[in-house]
């Protein structure tokens, strides 16, 4: 039976509602679940499942959404009880309430030695609050999303005049003197500090650089427009002076997509003439500038970034994560499991930025690449959940995204996506990342280990590779999390760029 509750009005956050789809789901008798907000992206969703009744489709995106496939009455009833007691537990610990502020200043008036504030409120909230921690003299991070250029640059431009960062807006991560913000993996201390405008570029490089036994001193995001014509870099800017001011920075990399090309000019002038430390310049497909050996360093992928600035920082050359022989007879070795209908790769990405590394490094194999994020706009998927030739999709985009949690924390719409590619029979290789850390899923093998084992009829001729971004040091276990995905026939690379590399070869 499939039957649908509706609940006018009732508002519940995005990440809480998929917490309690993932503590029902599993419950005797429930085929399928979901509890979701009534926006149009989780229409669709419910619709992919056959979950979207009249009614679901008739919602608000202020109501909210029960719909349930239950084997019988008994089963549903059940699964809704379960459901309302998670949505209405009480915040209660023992005899004592949690105090949750209710405003800014209320959180200030419980936390006084504060000096930063982590906003995520809808978009058009967003800069006001923002406003109101910079006027009482808090530096921003600024996870919400969907603000305009002209309130960026209003609100950063405000920051700095009164030597305060606004990180952001839609900065997911940010490691401040050790402490993991947000989306962050947790990393040992050292020497290196990252400035990013790229959230799992910036975790990539942290864990890579981890995993060769060197640390970070901070981690500064800056939103994933702060490199964009009209806000001009100034929180990289900003970020790369107090670095170079840093007593515990030596060295810095700096990431991101392709900026503008202005901006990329004012920053390596910027370096150039004012930065004394070694920098190493990760602008993922932009153009390179003047490098200085030892001093300004450009390279072309995220991996290459973390080991040059352990290079650095040890003055002692270090191998690549696999040599070129070593992809090369893996790759022999994996071709031989491809089927006769299969020639073409699917790539399902939670990382924006690993989803770019990736298509780059793919290019120079198989050509072309589609996406919803592409190099070359022709390559521009008309509907990103249509896959068709090769192809990468980034699932953390705002068109996943609105009104849902992200991928790194619900892995629903990836799970979805998976199953779709590993039915497909002209699919031959599938690429994935699997994220770790800090606000990511805390068992995010599970969902494609479950998966994998439903469709195993399928997999004798398909070739799965995936890459962690993690540390052993993360809560979800990063030994635990290789094992479990290696033990279900997934190869696992040491890098994004890695597997790329392997998935390439494959197909080339």
């Amino acid at each position: 039976m499939i039957e649908a509750i509706i609940r006018k009005g009732a508002y519940f956050d995005s990440v809480k509602l998929m917490l309690v789809t993932q503590q029902v789901k599993s419950m005797p008798g429930i085929i399928e679940v979901g509890v979701v907000m009534g926006t149009d992206l989780n229409k669709d969703i419910l619709a992919r499942v056959n979950l979207l009744s009249d009614a679901a489709q008739a919602c608000s995106p202020a109501d909210l959404i029960i719909a349930v496939n239950a084997e019988d009455r008994n089963a549903f009833d059940a699964v809704i009880a379960k459901i309302d007691g998670f949505l209405n537990a009480s915040t209660a610990s023992g005899n004592h309430i949690a105090y949750k502020p209710k405003t800014l200043v209320g959180a200030m008036s419980a936390q006084p030695t504060s000096n930063l504030v982590i906003i995520s409120t809808p978009g058009n909230f967003a800069k006001v609050e923002a406003r109101k921690a910079l006027n009482a003299g808090l530096h921003v991070m600024l996870f919400s999303d969907n603000m305009s250029l002209a309130d960026e640059k209003e609100l950063k431009e405000l920051a700095q005049s009164k030597n305060l960062f606004v990180m952001g807006p839609d900065c997911g991560t940010s490691i401040i003197n050790g402490t993991a913000l947000c989306f962050a993996n947790q990393v040992r201390r050292g020497n290196i500090g990252i400035v990013g405008a790229s959230g799992t570029g910036m975790q990539e490089i942290s864990t890579l650089i981890h995993k060769q036994g060197a640390g970070l001193s901070h981690a500064i995001g800056t939103g994933g427009r702060d490199l964009v014509s009209e806000i001009g870099g100034m929180t990289m800017l900003q970020g790369i002076r107090a670095l170079n001011e840093d007593d515990s920075t030596e060295i810095m990399v700096l990431v991101s997509k392709p900026p503008a090309d202005e901006v990329a000019d004012k920053i390596f002038s910027y370096l150039e003439k004012n930065v004394t430390k070694p920098v190493v310049i990760n602008f993922l497909g932009g153009k390179p500038g003047k490098s200085h050996p030892g001093r300004l360093e450009h390279v072309a992928t995220l991996e290459e970034a973390a080991l040059k600035a352990v290079q650095l920082a040890r003055k002692t050359a270090l191998a690549p994560l696999m040599t070129a022989d070593e992809i090369g007879s893996l790759a022999t070795r994996l071709k031989s499991k491809i089927g006769s209908n299969g020639k073409y790769l699917r790539g399902l990405f939670c990382g924006g930025t690993l989803n770019y590394e990736a298509i780059i490094v793919l290019e120079e194999s198989l050509g072309g690449v589609y996406s919803n994020s592409p190099l070359d706009k022709k390559l521009q998927l008309q509907d990103p959940y249509k896959l068709t030739g090769n192809a990468c999709i980034d699932l953390g985009d705002d068109v996943f995204t609105q009104g849902r949690a992200h991928p790194m924390i619900d892995p629903t719409l990836r799970s979805q996506m998976l199953t779709e590619q590993i039915n497909q029979d002209d699919v031959a290789v599938i690429l994935f990342d699997v994220v770790l850390g800090y606000g990511a899923h805390d068992a995010p093998a599970n969902d494609v280990v479950d998966i994998l084992k439903r469709h195993a009829d399928k997999l004798a001729t398909k070739v799965l590779i995936a890459s962690i971004c993690g540390t052993d040091e993360d809560p979800q276990h990063y030994e635990q999390t290789k094992a479990a995905l290696e033990n279900s026939g997934v190869i696992i690379a040491p890098s994004n760029r890695c597997a790329a590399l392997i998935a390439g070869k494959l197909l080339a």
